[in-house]
């Protein structure tokens, strides 16, 4: 590919300023599929002035046209959605089954939070003095920093994208430079759907040179973060002496708590999905399987029998199991299997690269027991398709392993026993929490974040939460002459 305009900027293509950064295909990586100049520090400021600029007049925007707006792009995205999922897929390497619902996923973003156009609205309250009127409104924040990650290249950038407009935001965003294609071409759909210049701006760069700028100018009066802890943890210490809204969403080392009375094959079809789809590249992918001795040698079996029964190959191929999005990725996933082996750990199956597919990024799903709880393994969140499994002798046991990692992001139980269920509710330290389900997956109306590392425990993301951070909310009393 030949375009190197992938700076857009107060309505305006542009190249970048900056070194320049390659793409290449994850499931054949020798050959980059798009190369162009990164955004420099200059054009991220010039990004925030732009958005600076439009702010009042987007602001002013009737609800109703940002409403109509924002079907509008759910619409194009759906007429659009096997060409979004072959670019998602081509630079990031997930199947391409996966690639079309997580486009479909992102239309549905935008069509949910289209509707809060019009509920950005207060409440009145009752005033201890008759005389006095009292009552809230809320108002956008201004300008809002988008900052996203490789492993949902578009439909995270939906989720944050849509309720910061609907609420009368602008935005920078600023998309992961391993994923740039899928996230410009979501930014064209945005401008065909009529998006005002300066309302939406992309700025595709290295985070210590385009991210740090978006989080210590002054005209930025929001930040959303999804990406790793330690990037988290610096931009809000970035940001922290300025006193704006966060929102950082981070890592996780997420547990499946399996207990004597489960459905043992409903337990390891979770399992499975959890730890190994995806290639493992999610944030609330099961990490670690802690299973009661008394069904131990069951569930193993099924989960092996599961992760040998799955495919391995090139996104477009529809397998099971794409390759990982880069080559550091993939030192990491084998480094794990490494580490994991040095450890003492079983490797049960998996931890080598699928025959015939030497040239890309693959790793055959990977499950170890005979896991120490205190183990880099069980700690470290990997971020591939490695799965670690642990013995525990009852419920308290379990608990303080699942309990027992610096994340606090998703976390599932199997249980026939709602008792024993609403116990793991209150005792888990996590934000999502499945009752016989998989860590992964959330609804579009339900609050997404986590606690501990795994978040910056300020407003979550999606539905109503979502809402509540892109805004201010004020106290109004009025006192008539």
């Amino acid at each position: 590919m030949t375009d190197t305009t992938y700076q857009y900027i107060d309505g305006e293509w542009l190249p970048g300023d900056g070194e320049d950064i390659s793409v290449v295909n994850p499931a054949e990586p020798s050959d980059p599929i798009v190369s162009f100049p990164a955004a420099s520090r200059d054009q991220a400021a010039a990004a925030i002035g732009a958005a600076d600029d439009a702010r009042a007049d987007w602001a002013a925007t009737i609800p109703d046209e940002r409403e109509s707006l924002l079907y509008d792009v759910a619409d194009r995205l759906e007429d659009n959605v096997d060409e979004l999922a072959e670019i998602l897929t081509t630079e990031e390497g997930k199947p391409i089954s996966s690639s079309r619902g997580e486009v479909a996923r992102t239309a549905d973003m935008f069509r949910y939070f289209a509707g809060y156009a019009r509920r950005t609205t207060g409440e009145t309250v009752p005033s201890s003095d008759p005389e006095t009127f009292t009552y809230t409104i809320r108002e956008p924040l201004g300008v809002v920093a988008l900052v996203t990650p490789w492993n949902f290249p578009i439909g995270t950038p939906g989720w944050k994208l849509a309720p910061a407009l609907a609420t009368g935001n602008t935005v920078v965003f600023k998309p992961s430079s391993e994923t740039p294609m899928v996230a410009k071409r979501l930014v064209e759909l945005l401008a065909a759907a009529g998006i005002p210049d300066g309302v939406v701006n992309l700025v595709v760069g290295a985070g210590s040179t385009v991210g740090d700028a978006l989080t210590t100018d002054d005209r930025v009066d929001g930040v959303s973060f999804t990406g790793s802890t330690d990037v988290g943890r610096h931009i809000a210490d970035a940001v922290a002496t300025r006193g704006i809204p966060i929102q950082t969403e981070m890592g996780g080392k997420n547990p499946v708590v399996v207990l004597p009375d489960a459905d043992v094959e409903a337990a390891a079809d979770a399992a499975a999905v959890g730890a190994f789809g995806g290639t493992g590249q999610a944030c609330t992918a099961t990490s670690r399987l802690l299973v009661h001795e008394d069904v131990a040698e069951a569930v193993i079996e099924a989960v092996v029998d599961r992760a040998e029964a799955m495919t391995v190959g090139p996104g477009m191929t529809n397998p099971d199991i794409g390759p990982a999005v880069s080559a550091d990725q993939d030192e990491n996933n084998f480094g794990y299997v490494n580490v994991g082996k040095a450890e003492g750990a079983t490797l049960r199956t998996g931890g080598t690269r699928p025959n015939g597919l030497e040239t890309g990024y693959y790793i055959e799903p990977t499950v170890f027991t005979d896991v120490d709880p205190d183990s880099r393994l069980a700690q470290d969140e990997v971020f591939g398709p490695v799965l670690s499994i642990i013995e525990v002798c009852d419920f308290d046991e379990a608990i303080d392993v699942a309990n027992g990692v610096d994340y606090g992001l998703s976390a599932s139980v199997f249980t026939a026993d709602m008792a024993r269920a609403r116990a793991f509710t209150h005792r888990i330290e996590a934000g999502v929490i499945k009752i016989n389900g998989t860590t992964t997956g959330s609804d579009i109306q339900m609050p997404f974040g986590g606690m501990k590392a795994s978040s910056s425990e300020t407003k979550k993301e999606l539905g109503q939460s979502a809402y509540e951070f892109y805004t201010h909310e004020k106290a109004v009393y009025r006192t008539d002459p």
